[in-house]
C-alpha cells in the first residue's frame, strides 16, 4: 500500500530536523520503500510517498521526527489503481 506523508517544520526546529535528515534519519525504516521525497523551494516543508504494507514500521519511522515536524500520512493511490474504479462508477 503507498501512504503520502507532508511535512511542515514545527517552529524553531529546522536546524535539529536537518541535523536528523543528514545523519541518515531520512531513510525509512526495514520494511518500507521510499519511493520518492520532495521539498517545497521554500523550505518549508515537503511531501514523501511510501510504500509499505507494514504499519508499524512506518509509524516507527514517523516517531524519529515528533516534535521537529508536522506530519500528516494518508494512503493513496496512484492513476493505474482509481482509473478502474472511475471506469465502475462514471462509465454508462
Amino acid at each position: 500500500m503507498k501512504f503520502m506523508t507532508t511535512w511542515t517544520f514545527t517552529t524553531g526546529k529546522i536546524p535539529e530536523a536537518a541535523e536528523l535528515f543528514l545523519s541518515g534519519g531520512g531513510a525509512p525504516e526495514p520494511g518500507v520503500t521510499l519511493l520518492g521525497r520532495w521539498h517545497r523551494v521554500d523550505g518549508s516543508g515537503g511531501v514523501a510517498i511510501f510504500e509499505t504494507n507494514n504499519l508499524s514500521a512506518l509509524h516507527k519511522g514517523m516517531l524519529k521526527w515528533v516534535g521537529l515536524l508536522e506530519l500528516t500520512t494518508v494512503p493513496v493511490l496512484d492513476d493505474g489503481e482509481t482509473g478502474p474504479s472511475l471506469v465502475d462508477r462514471f462509465k454508462k
